[in-house]
């Protein structure tokens, strides 16, 4: 962990505890976006079906940050590269689905998205307690820390949408939650864009 703390050497997952941790936090991503994308389309939740996929994305992120481990920088840098590009994609697939929705206003079932919000919340507290340790490192590392805090972002905030579907009886909380989740994924994805293409410069200069 020393190397997490070192100024001058970012941590770059070289650790079998880190591993670890890492394998479950894909474990349970894999689990939760299968519970999620059934409950999201039960529901009539796109709230619920965005923070699935990135469920999803997550599983595969993770499991490629586990592959890229001890690698050289420049393929650490270059994973970390692929993972911003899907979390762009994402973005605008549910920035786009969500803009479609609100022309065909349905009500979702706001006790479901409730209770699945609060579990998946849950399981993705579970994770970030498992990652906080290691949330600084190099743009491999820190990606899997984003996703992961934006996870338990995105939960918290289909819980607050079905709190106001069940309220006011209307579409939108759902939809404009949908759409934060969406600027989130774009927020991230520049972060670790801007991230690995820095690592990528300093390697090709040294």
């Amino acid at each position: 962990m020393s190397a997490c703390c070192d100024n001058k050497a970012k941590f770059d997952g070289l650790s079998k505890d880190y591993k670890r941790r890492l394998w479950a936090v894909v474990a349970i991503n894999a689990v939760m976006f299968g519970v999620e994308m059934s409950a999201g389309q039960a529901a009539g939740s796109q709230a619920l079906q965005a923070d699935a996929l990135d469920f999803l994305a997550d599983a595969a992120t993770y499991g490629l940050s586990l592959a890229v481990i001890g690698a050289a920088i420049s393929v650490r840098a270059w994973a970390a590269f692929a993972k911003g590009i899907s979390l762009l994609l994402m973005g605008i697939w549910v920035f786009s689905m969500t803009a479609y929705q609100f022309l065909f206003l349905e009500l979702p079932m706001a006790p479901l998205m409730g209770s699945i919000g609060f579990l998946a919340l849950a399981a993705n507290l579970v994770s970030v307690m498992l990652l906080v340790k290691y949330k600084d490192g190099d743009a491999n590392v820190r990606s899997v820390w984003l996703c992961s805090r934006n996870d338990a972002i995105g939960n918290i905030a289909v819980m607050i949408a079905a709190a106001a579907v069940w309220i006011t009886q209307t579409a939108w909380p759902d939809l404009v939650v949908a759409l934060l989740m969406a600027g989130l994924f774009l927020s991230s994805a520049w972060q670790i864009l801007h991230q690995s293409v820095t690592e990528l410069r300093q390697h090709r200069h040294s």
